[in-house]
């Protein structure tokens, strides 16, 4: 008789077990590429058999569109949350601006680009596509509505102002693929994003990058652990 003890396996509920799919899949998605997720390389990342993984997605495009809808919704949900804490409108702009710009989202912008690549030939994909970047739009439209009503923002249409923001965000997000070194850009480069969002919001040049208060910040970047406010850092070198 052996003397080894198997290992016992917890069964997890039907929920638990797809959550841990999809964000073993994200995970890869961020870290690799989305064209390697396929059902047998998830099965061996979470040491389970590959029919598993197929009972909750029988098609590998299912999943690969769930992966990047949820790295993307986490991004978000993130740097321009729904609930906001006390703040202004500036001050709530000015914290996405301070964390979406550096180099801790570069894996994010590169799976954007990755996923926009792939939904020319993945329809699944594009449908999630489509629906990330409408809920991108509408969330930062409805910042820059708050700004307006609050007398804080001036601009004619807040949809189109949202957009000229992101794709200028998209655009440098692009050269996350290529630069070897961002730190070279050159600062009227990087501040791109930010100078286009106080022209076209009536701002003064500098009221985006000023320091804002800790209680408006709720964002886990990899600074909170140190405490380190990248916004306020970005008051005196801006990314």
């Amino acid at each position: 008789m052996s003397s080894s003890v198997q290992r016992k396996r917890i069964r997890k509920s039907p929920a638990a077990r797809r959550a841990e799919i999809v964000d073993a899949a994200a995970t890869i998605a961020l870290t690799e590429g989305l064209e390697c997720i396929t059902l047998r390389r998830i099965g061996e990342q979470l040491d389970v058999r590959p029919g598993l993984i197929s009972h909750y997605f029988p098609s590998a495009e299912d999943l690969v569109a769930e992966a990047f809808g949820s790295a993307a919704s986490t991004e978000l949900d993130t740097l321009l949350p729904t609930e906001r804490a006390d703040g202004t409108p500036t001050q709530h702009l000015a914290r996405f601006f301070a964390h979406a710009m550096g180099e801790a989202y570069d894996d994010i912008s590169r799976l954007w680009i990755n996923a926009r690549h792939l939904s020319r030939y993945r329809p699944v994909l594009r449908d999630r596509v489509g629906e990330q970047e409408a809920a991108w739009r509408g969330r930062l439209e409805s910042l820059i509505r708050d700004g307006v009503e609050r007398q804080e923002f001036r601009t004619d249409d807040p949809c189109v102002t949202a957009i000229q923001i992101l794709v200028v965000i998209d655009g440098l997000g692009a050269h996350a693929n290529s630069d070897s070194d961002p730190s070279d850009r050159p600062e009227a480069v990087t501040r791109m994003a930010i100078t286009t969002a106080e022209r076209e919001l009536g701002l003064a040049s500098g009221a985006l990058t000023r320091p804002i208060d800790a209680s408006t910040d709720t964002c886990k970047g990899p600074d909170s652990a140190t405490g380190t406010d990248p916004a306020a850092e970005s008051s005196t070198t801006p990314n």
